[in-house]
C-alpha cells in the first residue's frame, strides 16, 4: 500500500517567515531583542525549520532538505549567539560577525540559483533573503545604522513573501485550484522529439547501352 506525503514546505516557511519578520522589526529600531524572538528563534525557526528539512529527506526533496535543515539551525545558532556571551562565552566582534552574515548571504545566493526552476514566489523568498544578509553584513562591517534599518525592512518583506508562499501552498491545494498565484514556471514539453526530415525515396534508372 503507497504511503502519500504530505507537502512539509509551507511548514517550514510558516516558521522562517513569521521569525524574521520578528527579527527584523528588530532590526528596525521598533523593539529590543527579547524573549519572544529568541523563542520563536529556538522552537519555530529553528527546531521546527529542522523537523521539515528532515521531513523533505524522507521525500527525496534535496533542494528542500537543504535550505529548511540549514536555516533551521541558522536560527539556532543566532540564538547561542545571543545567549551564549551572557554565560561567559566571549561575544563576536561585529565585524566577525558581518563575515558570519556574509557566509550566510553567499550560501543563500547559491540557493536562489537552484530556485530558478520553483515559481516566482519562492524565488523572490530566496533573492530577497540573499540581500538581507549582505545587508547585515555590511551593517556590521561599517557599524553603518542606517543600513540595518535599510535591512529590517528589506527583512520584513522577506519573511512576508515567505508567508504568502506557505499560505498560497495550503489554500491551493485545499481548494484545487489557485486562490493565491505563485508565478508557476511553463514546463517545456520534455517528451517532444527532434524534427526528423524523410530523404526523398530515390529510383535507380537502368541506362540501356
Amino acid at each position: 500500500m503507497s504511503t502519500k506525503f504530505a507537502n512539509p514546505a509551507p511548514l517550514g516557511l510558516m516558521g522562517f517567515g513569521m521569525t524574521t519578520i520578528l527579527l527584523n522589526i528588530h532590526n528596525a529600531g521598533y523593539f529590543p531583542i527579547d524573549s519572544m524572538i529568541l523563542a520563536m528563534g529556538i522552537f519555530y525557526g529553528g527546531i521546527g525549520q529542522v523537523i521539515v528539512g528532515m521531513m523533505c529527506f524522507m521525500r527525496g526533496d534535496t533542494f528542500g532538505t537543504t535550505a529548511f535543515t540549514s536555516y533551521g539551525l541558522f536560527w539556532l545558532t543566532l540564538v547561542g549567539l545571543i545567549l551564549m556571551p551572557n554565560m561567559g562565552v566571549a561575544a563576536s566582534p561585529a565585524h566577525f560577525m558581518g563575515w558570519y552574515l556574509t557566509l550566510w548571504g553567499t550560501f543563500t545566493a547559491f540557493m536562489f540559483v537552484g530556485s530558478l526552476r520553483y515559481p516566482r514566489a519562492k524565488q523572490f523568498v530566496f533573492a530577497s533573503l540573499t540581500v538581507l544578509f549582505f545587508l547585515l553584513a555590511v551593517r556590521d562591517f561599517t557599524g553603518n545604522e542606517l543600513i540595518g534599518t535599510i535591512a529590517g525592512f528589506e527583512g520584513i518583506i522577506c519573511g512576508a513573501s515567505a508567508i504568502y508562499f506557505a499560505m498560497a501552498q495550503v489554500l491551493n491545494v485545499e481548494y484545487g485550484r489557485t486562490i493565491l498565484p505563485v508565478g508557476e514556471l511553463t514546463k517545456v514539453n520534455a517528451d517532444v522529439k527532434p524534427l526528423q526530415v524523410e530523404a526523398e525515396p530515390v529510383t535507380l534508372h537502368s541506362v540501356n547501352a
